[in-house]
């Protein structure tokens, strides 16, 4: 057994995870996993730049994140950042704080990495799972980007494009600073130009309508299954391996579109952080479940940080 400490730092959201692993058996046996809503990526689309107050809301989580690591006792860390530190001119700023407080230097991977990352967190525990067929299209809807991947008992093809749930509301829905609510219909068709463009991108690389089964990962997914099942507050054993049909993901969409920041704030599961991004993101996955054909996406609660912390082990 190994103690490993993993830590995904996206665009949105920035997750720990730490765990025993257990290389002879395949096991990863979770001690604490946990997740915090910090918006690194806040601006950068339009700037290039980490805002200073999304790195000081980093770096403060980064220091909650190293007291758990410590009180658990974990042997190994990894730190890996994806959209956002890859796109900012002033990332070494970022690297140089997570250095001074957590021991390590981050990673800045690339979409490609980060999608195998995705896939072996994802796939680990599907095999013979439900009678669920390969090959499988794992989707992560981050913040900053989506990434494809598709596989069977390894990455076939994969691909990063930019069309994640911040991204894609700060690009089009926030005029003078703030989110429009609800967005009109000429924000949500520039909304989905921007997606279907990226899917033609994606679909260059990989085979998005030939995989058997669909897997979607991240926060956008795991809220709208959240609130397909009717959850009153967040459950992630209900909702890990879950089942969501596509007329599902459509209703629920239609009614985001619609909605104001006061009744997606209502809706039980939804965390705070994610109220005015979860638009853009059900946006993209049911885009994405027109484009593939799927009737149905399996959803899982592990993704990257399961990835990462296998890459230690």
């Amino acid at each position: 057994m190994t103690r490993v400490a993993a830590i995904d730092c996206g665009t949105n959201s920035i997750r720990l995870l730490v765990a025993d692993a257990d290389p002879a058996t395949g096991e990863l046996t979770e001690l604490d996993r946990r997740m915090e809503i910090v918006r690194l990526g806040q601006g950068v689309d339009r700037t290039g730049r980490l805002a200073p107050d999304a790195l000081e809301r980093t770096f403060a989580a980064c220091r909650r994140y190293a007291d758990v690591i410590k009180a658990h006792g974990a042997e190994k860390l990894r730190f890996v950042a994806t959209s956002a530190s890859r796109d900012a001119e002033n990332r070494d700023e970022f690297v140089r704080g997570v250095l001074d407080i957590l021991g390590v230097e981050p990673e800045v991977i690339s979409g490609d990495q980060e999608a195998e990352f995705s896939f072996e967190g994802a796939t680990k525990e599907l095999a013979g799972r439900d009678h669920l067929a390969k090959p499988y299209l794992v989707v992560d809807i981050g913040g900053g980007s989506t990434e494809f991947v598709v596989g069977d008992d390894r990455v076939l093809a994969a691909r990063s494009v930019d069309i994640g749930c911040v991204r894609m509301t700060e690009r089009h829905l926030v005029r003078d600073g703030v989110v429009t609510d609800p967005p009109t219909l000429g924000q949500i068709t520039a909304i989905r130009a921007d997606i279907d463009a990226a899917l033609d991108l994606a679909e260059e690389s990989v085979p998005l309508t030939e995989a058997a089964t669909l897997v979607g990962l991240a926060g956008t997914v795991t809220t709208v299954a959240a609130i397909a099942l009717g959850l009153q507050e967040y459950d992630s054993e209900a909702i890990h391996h879950s089942r969501i049909s596509f007329d599902q993901v459509q209703e629920i969409t239609g009614r985001l579109v619609t909605s104001t920041h006061a009744e997606r704030a209502a809706i039980p599961a939804m965390h705070p952080g994610r109220v005015d991004v979860i638009t853009s993101g059900a946006l993209v996955l049911l885009a994405v479940m027109k484009r593939t054909g799927a009737r149905e996406v399996v959803v899982s609660e592990h993704d990257i940080l399961d990835g990462i912390g296998w890459s230690i082990a």
